[in-house]
């Protein structure tokens, strides 16, 4: 039976008691202290992944104990050193491709050096993350009246390997594109690309995301920061945000303050099989995030190959993602908010309070 194995790391200190229950009895600034010099450890052993071709895989969760401001502040070779640890431990457990979860695939030069310095192949599962994404977001917006050819529809974190892959695909249906990043001269380099391929669309380009958010009625948002960059008071009544970052770019208080809004969580898929995780990422049984779906996808298909690393994604590869899940029986999970499902009555809900607002404006 082929063998997968999957890092992930506690996206902040209160996940650190998903696997350790002691966590809770203790003050965060030991935990923080402890995580630093803690070896990578084995989360949980996966089963019951099955393909509706009916093969069958197996795979771990390895766990980096750092949260997502430590990857970020810690100096990089240090978090890398540990991610390659927990890689090396994944191939004691007899992994034959290893995914890069949450901020794994973020830190230094996405997967490179973390795939030169293993046995086996490595992927981010970016490519699938960006096809279910753009997947989620076309639904969401329907289900909220938009029509995608006629609103203004932003990507946030444009210049990242998902937001770039999911820019380049969406430039190619869409009239008004507006692209959000830090750095202003790689956001115009990739508005050039875009504008190139697809000579007729409306494209702008800005590092203001308030500004960027207060015009959009579509947005997906990939930013990989570690504060939340959408604000309630920002969002106009009826938008749609597909949040693809871990930790989330929406700020929690969204969902408090803004029932107008639909919010919906990017590349959340289901697993075919009588698939047990054995471990509480925060997610339903039976789901789990397109990165890790990719990782079980590759190996279902014996493709025991680097795929999806560093910081241009191929858009071929994103397409073929896709006709992987039709094949193995991955779909998307529906729609959720804030890790809850979301029914048609309550997004029916919302697409009213939101047309009750606009109303009320006019």
């Amino acid at each position: 039976m082929n063998r997968f194995g999957f890092i992930i790391h506690p996206l902040e200190i209160d996940d650190f008691a998903r696997k350790f229950s002691w966590a809770e009895k203790v003050p965060d600034s030991f935990i923080e202290k402890l995580t630093r010099v803690m070896p990578p450890v084995k989360a949980s052993h996966i089963t019951g992944v099955r393909s509706k071709t009916g093969k069958e895989i197996e795979g771990y969760f390895i766990g980096v104990t750092l949260t997502s401001k430590q990857m970020l502040t810690l100096p990089t070779d240090k978090v890398l050193k540990k991610i390659i640890k927990a890689g090396k431990k994944a191939q004691e457990l007899g992994c034959q491709i290893i995914g890069l979860g949450a901020f794994t695939s973020v830190i230094g030069d996405k997967g490179i050096t973390i795939a030169r310095e293993l046995d086996v192949p490595v992927t981010t599962g970016n490519s699938y993350t960006v096809a279910t994404a753009i997947e989620g977001t076309k639904l969401a917006a329907a289900k909220m009246g938009h029509n995608l050819k006629e609103v203004m529809v932003t990507v946030i974190g444009a210049t990242g390997s998902i937001g770039r892959a999911v820019s380049l695909i969406l430039g190619q249906d869409l009239h008004n594109l507006q692209l959000v990043a830090r750095n202003l001269e790689k956001l115009r380099n990739l508005r050039e690309e875009i504008i190139q391929l697809n000579p007729g669309i409306n494209l702008s380009c800005t590092t203001d995301i308030a500004a960027a958010v207060k015009i959009s009625q579509v947005i997906i948002s990939a930013s990989g920061a570690v504060e939340s960059l959408i604000m309630p008071s920002d969002l106009q009544p009826g938008a749609v945000v597909c949040d693809v970052a871990r930790p989330r770019d929406v700020a929690g208080k969204v969902a408090r303050e803004r029932d107008d809004v639909l919010v919906i969580e990017g590349g959340i898929v289901e697993v075919p099989g009588p698939v047990n995780f054995n471990f509480n990422f925060g997610y339903p049984p039976k789901t789990s995030y397109a990165c890790m779906a990719e990782t079980m996808m590759l190996a279902l298909e014996d493709r025991f190959e680097d795929y999806s690393l560093g910081p241009v994604l191929e858009i071929e590869k994103v397409k073929e993602t896709m006709a992987m899940a039709r094949k193995h029986g991955f779909k998307l999970a529906g729609l959720r908010s804030f890790e809850r499902a979301l029914s048609e009555d309550k997004i029916a809900e919302i697409r009213k309070r939101a047309e009750k607002k606009l109303i009320a404006t006019c």
